[in-house]
């Protein structure tokens, strides 16, 4: 691994341990050459993926793309980071998992909102409206009104 400081690439591991829910790893190293302290994280990549963009744009995937853009929409937003954090490894894994290498933008934004639906409203209507690329107030009122109707279902299912 190279030393973000220096660049050098002698370093050491000098602690490894698995995070809470073990699927990362989380390996505390240091610089042999300038004695730099820093972490790395590792986790399991079942395969490579390229996303297909709007336009027809092949780009490798970006998991930390991902996680800037999921954590933009939850910003101030009293969501716990370790939630986050498996939210996010949760759609990665689902992407990964669903049997295709290329996957479309689309298939990405639908399953970041399906999850921050049930993560947080706030953050789900932040992220739609990026997403889908609000333009008018009544952009707003749709989804709020899906939101509402959601939430009238649940509560017709607790009250039965």
């Amino acid at each position: 691994m190279r030393c973000p400081n220096c660049n050098s690439l002698d370093t050491q591991v000098k602690d490894s341990r698995p995070t809470e829910d073990s699927s990362v790893i989380r390996r505390r190293r240091v610089c042999i050459a300038c004695n730099f302290r820093f972490t790395t994280f590792e986790r399991v990549q079942l395969r490579e993926l390229i996303v297909i963009k709007r336009n027809g744009r092949r780009v490798p995937f970006d998991r930390d793309k991902l996680m800037r853009s999921v954590q933009i929409s939850l910003r101030k937003r009293p969501v716990d980071p370790e939630r986050v954090e498996q939210m996010v490894s949760a759609i990665v894994r689902e992407l990964e998992s669903g049997g295709e290498a290329e996957i479309s933008s689309e298939t990405i934004g639908e399953s970041v909102m399906d999850h921050l639906r049930k993560l947080d409203d706030v953050a789900y209507v932040r992220f739609a409206s990026v997403y889908r690329n609000f333009r008018e107030a009544k952009d707003f009122e749709a989804v709020l009104g899906e939101l509402s109707h959601e939430d009238e279902a649940r509560a017709a299912l607790v009250r039965k």
